[in-house]
Formats: C-alpha cells, structure tokens, sequence
C-alpha cells in the first residue's frame, strides 16, 4: 500500500523556517519531521512514498538525491569518477517526488496522483505530525470496516499549561501542554479506497472539507480512535518541544 505524504503547504506558522525551507524539513534532534514520519510506517512495512511537493518542494528533492550520500560514508576517485560506500547503510524506501502546484489544497494534491496510485487502497498523512499510531491496528480496522475512508481520530494537546487545584485552592499538579483527553480532531493518518477520487472536485478542493464531508454523510467515513502519543508541528515552540523530547532520549514517537 503507497503512502502519500502531503508536503506542499506554506508553514506560515513556523516562518523563522519555513522563509528558507518547507514545513516538512523543519529539524527534529537533526532529521527532517518528514524523516520522522516515513520512518513511522516503515518501521510497519509501509516504505512506498508519494511525496506530494509545493512550496519550495525543489528542497524536497535535493534532500532525496543527496540522501545516500549524506547518509553514508564514501571514497570517491576523482580520477574515475566514481563513488564507492564505506559500510553502507541501505534504506529500504522507494520515494516518489511529485510536484502537485505552488497553491494547490489538499484534495487537489491527492487527485494529481490518482495515476500513481491506480485502483489500490492507500495512506495519506500530513507531513507536519509525529505520533505512535499503531498503523497496522489503523489497517485492520479500515479493512474490517467497509467503508471508502478511515480517519485518525486524536486528542489534542493543549496550548497552555493544566492545573489541577484541590479545594483549598492549593496546586496539586502542574502539566505543561498536556493532551485533552476530551474532544477529538482529525489526526491524518487516513486509509483510503481508490474510489475516493471521486470525491475530489480538483486542485481548488480541501481534503478536510467537500470530499470527508461528503464521505462522512454518505455513511463511508469511519475513524480510528488513538489515545496515544500525537503532536502537530505548528509553531516554532511545538519544535522546541519536539527537540526537547528527542533530546531527552524518551521519544514517544519511535515506541
């Protein structure tokens, strides 16, 4: 199953990056957030990639064309102009790199891959979020489901700090940025059926709006419910935050 990643957005959130780089190659403990998230389905077997470019997607593409380089030591001989690896570390991802339009929405971005992907099921992720979703539960309940689509559904994590007072109006526990545990919004993390395309009108079509609107009063829309570990990358503090974990080695992203 192929696993589209939309990362053609402006990030105008995170500007102090995103004015020299798109959202998805923002830095966490010295990889790309997208590095992070491709290594998430892989590590489930997932490692076929549609990358879907916009904004600044030419990065995107160096990125990718020097990976093997960057990521492995080498000799190379001038004189024969050729590279051989010193203990060579394969990774074993098939990337496809589509430019999808500078300005275009989301479903719009997925319905110019609809020849890359055929008459398949398929993934389709956010490239700005890092989380432990189970993706192989995520498969199995889509396949059990019958239905076209199936959502992440996520708690939140709040934007200010949780205090929890006893009566005497003492603070009991302090939580920087906890997760609500009531409420759920849309994840990513979907699982789609093919015939979703019919759904998507054309570049000038959110994702998030007609077509899951549609699908959800047409009864093909059902979710995942994930408890766990989510957290969008918005802000230059959600990747302070993010660099934090990393840093402290209790990553909740890789358990």
């Amino acid at each position: 199953m192929k696993v589209i990643i939309l990362a053609g957005g402006l990030g105008t959130r995170l500007s102090e990056y995103t004015k020299l780089i798109p959202k998805p190659m923002v830095e966490i403990g010295g990889k790309p957030i997208l590095w992070h998230i491709m290594n998430h389905y892989a590590r489930y077997g997932y490692n076929d990639f549609i990358i879907a470019l916009g904004y600044k997607g030419d990065v995107i593409k160096n990125y990718f064309l020097q990976y093997y380089t960057v990521n492995n030591d080498f000799t190379i001989d001038l004189a024969e102009n050729k590279i051989s690896y010193i203990n060579e570390r394969p990774q074993n991802w098939k990337v496809s790199l589509v430019d999808t339009g500078a300005s275009t929405l989301t479903g719009g971005r997925i319905l110019r891959l609809k020849e890359l992907i055929g008459k398949e099921d398929f993934m389709v992720t956010y490239g700005d979020a890092v989380s432990n979703v189970n993706i192989a539960e995520l498969v199995r309940e889509y396949k059990a489901s019958g239905t076209l689509a199936m959502v992440t559904a996520v708690h939140p994590t709040a934007r200010f700090g949780e205090l929890k007072i006893d009566e005497n109006k003492y603070v009991r526990e302090f939580k920087e940025k906890p997760q609500i545990n009531q409420g759920w919004i849309n994840g990513g993390f979907f699982v789609l059926n093919y015939k979703v395309f019919d759904y998507i009108a054309g570049d000038g079509t959110a994702f998030e709006s007609e077509p899951l609107e549609k699908l959800a009063r047409d009864g093909q829309l059902k979710t995942y419910c994930h408890e766990g570990f989510w957290q969008c990358m918005d802000t230059v503090r959600d990747r302070d935050n993010l660099n934090a974990l990393w840093a402290s080695g209790d990553v909740p992203w890789l358990k």
